[in-house]
């Protein structure tokens, strides 16, 4: 059904293509599903994710009011063609690395894109939103943190936020202790709250220089909410606390790329509630970024910073 249009009710997506120009913010389609453990349609996303943003308004209620795409310049970097295998790796990452960009949002794909996207940005630090270690040998939608750590990145630095019960083995639960990441499961953010663990993740992973890459693997969430997502399960995080873990933690500014990983467009609901959370992830880290500006907006305030 074609969407209505109203000159007052301006559309989230319409952004302009990538110039060159320094921007606060670029979207990177990184279709990734070659290696996936499960057959996906992933690669179909990044495409399905653009259609579902022009479903919202970039529109932060306030008081004050402030509309994303004039508060901050947002550009659409198009697709990596390709992006599996250690060519298509390495195409991602020289494609992230171009990008004059204040946030590099990646649009997958399947989970593996998280290691060439995290390199192409150059990170220090990872937080991933996950029920998952991605600690598994191999290369695959479940290696990425592996992979990552073997190329360096320390694991003193990366917390992992939602991982669940019955869906890990012991064998990765061991080796996440014995590499020392710190593991935050669903049952602890139940019970300690966004705010809490959103702290002691930015502390972990911002603990020295450099910047930080989030991981959001849409699979954390209940499969109520996200059934496009083939190992999300029953119990998993509500949409409103994945909507504010990524808010909250990309408002830090050492927050400098993030992804978005394993829905699988295909498999979605016919309402296309997956895609949809999807989407409005993309808008929660822009919202994050405008916050400092729009409280400053406001008579009176100041900024708030990371």
């Amino acid at each position: 059904m074609p969407l209505s249009f109203d000159p007052l009710w301006p559309r989230a997506g319409d952004w302009p293509a990538f110039d060159g120009s320094h921007v606060d913010a670029a979207i990177l389609g990184v279709p990734a599903h070659k290696t996936s453990l499960s057959p996906t349609g992933a690669d179909a996303t990044p495409a399905a994710i653009r259609e579902a943003l022009r479903r919202y308004s970039p529109t932060l209620i306030g008081p004050p009011p402030v509309d994303l795409s004039r508060a901050l310049s947002v550009v659409d970097a198009g697709d990596v063609s390709d992006p599996d295998g250690p060519d298509g790796e390495a195409a991602v990452r020289a494609r992230v690395a171009s990008l004059d960009a204040g946030l590099v949002i990646a649009l997958g794909g399947d989970n593996s894109l998280t290691y060439a996207v995290a390199q192409g940005a150059a990170a220090h630090g990872l937080i991933t939103l996950d029920a998952h270690y991605d600690l598994r040998d191999g290369v695959s939608n479940g290696s990425p943190v592996r992979r990552l750590i073997e190329d360096g990145l320390d694991p003193a630095r990366i917390a992992q936020i939602g991982i669940a019960d019955f869906a890990n083995s012991a064998a990765y639960a061991q080796r996440a202790l014995d590499l020392g990441i710190t593991v935050i499961t669903l049952d602890a953010v139940r019970r300690r709250g966004v705010d809490d663990v959103v702290a002691e993740a930015l502390s972990v992973a911002g603990a020295g220089r450099g910047g930080i890459h989030l991981d959001i693997d849409v699979d954390v969430c209940d499969r109520a909410v996200a059934p496009g997502c083939p190992a999300s399960v029953p119990g998993g995080l509500h949409a409103w606390e994945l909507r504010a873990l990524v808010r909250g933690i990309a408002s830090d500014a050492r927050v400098a790329s993030a992804d978005i990983a394993e829905v699988d467009a295909t498999a979605d609901a016919p309402d296309g509630r997956t895609v949809r959370l999807a989407a409005l992830c993309v808008l929660e880290l822009l919202a994050a970024k405008a916050a400092p500006r729009s409280a400053s907006a406001a008579p009176g305030s100041e900024a708030v910073t990371g």
